[in-house]
């Protein structure tokens, strides 16, 4: 893949550096190229700078997942799942409800949510 989408990128991160979805672009095109080191940088800096932005911690904590850090992934997923909930995105809370049991080995019959 040729290095002209992650130019792109931080240009658009110098004109904007306050838009977080430059950012979690930036984050999954290393992911893409199989570059885990910066893309977990990329996602860190993101919760940091804007921890509300919810569509940040399910791809977050599953990049952790790959990496076998499954301890930090469900702290992710935790936290994701406060931050959704608090944003009144019931979808994204659901759908890393479902994540969180998964790695946490729980049933969705385990647990009342």
């Amino acid at each position: 893949m040729s290095n002209d989408r992650l130019e792109q990128l931080f240009d658009f991160l110098k004109t904007s550096p306050d838009e977080p979805f430059i950012l979690y672009a930036i984050a999954s095109e290393y992911v893409k190229r199989g570059d885990s080191v910066n893309a977990l940088s990329y996602f860190q800096a993101l919760i940091d700078k804007r921890p509300d932005y919810v569509g940040t911690y399910y791809h977050f904590g599953r990049l952790y997942e790959s990496l076998g850090r499954k301890d930090e992934a469900i702290a992710i997923y935790q936290k994701g799942m406060t931050v959704a909930k608090q944003a009144h995105d019931m979808h994204a809370y659901s759908e890393l409800q479902t994540v969180y049991q998964s790695a946490s080995g729980i049933e969705p019959d385990d647990e009342d949510w």
